[in-house]
């Protein structure tokens, strides 16, 4: 499986960024699609997965109740829709995909067996 993520950019505090992930390969329905993001100086973390089959999604405190991840089966891409954005959320944005679920290790980036390159998100103040 290749994942090819896009949709960064630099926006203003309080804006909004879609990110797309784009799968190539078979995606089956016990795979687990997540984004995780990396600042400067910082370690990766975890933002957000869904389960490909049931739609099941899981997000970071940091981001909940601003960002949206869902996924479009037929077109084997998951979204990340970023809303009322900080300074803070600047990171590039990453996409990946663990082949089965593994409860609360999904928030863990070692769970994950495919990655795609970053997306860098730029929110000035």
């Amino acid at each position: 499986v290749q994942l090819q993520a896009s949709g960064g950019g630099l926006v203003q505090a309080g804006g909004s960024l879609r990110l797309s992930c784009a799968a190539s390969g078979r995606i089956f329905s016990s795979y687990v699609m997540g984004w995780f993001r990396q600042a400067p100086a910082k370690d990766r973390e975890f933002v957000a997965a869904i389960m490909w089959s049931a739609g099941s999604t899981y997000y970071a405190d940091s981001v909940k109740g601003r960002f949206a991840i869902s996924r479009d089966n037929a077109k084997n891409t998951v979204y990340l829709q970023t809303n009322s954005l900080k300074p803070e959320d600047t990171a590039v944005y990453y996409c990946a995909a663990a082949r089965a679920y593994s409860g609360s290790y999904l928030y863990r980036e070692y769970v994950y067996d495919y990655w795609g390159q970053g997306a860098q998100v730029t929110v000035s103040s």
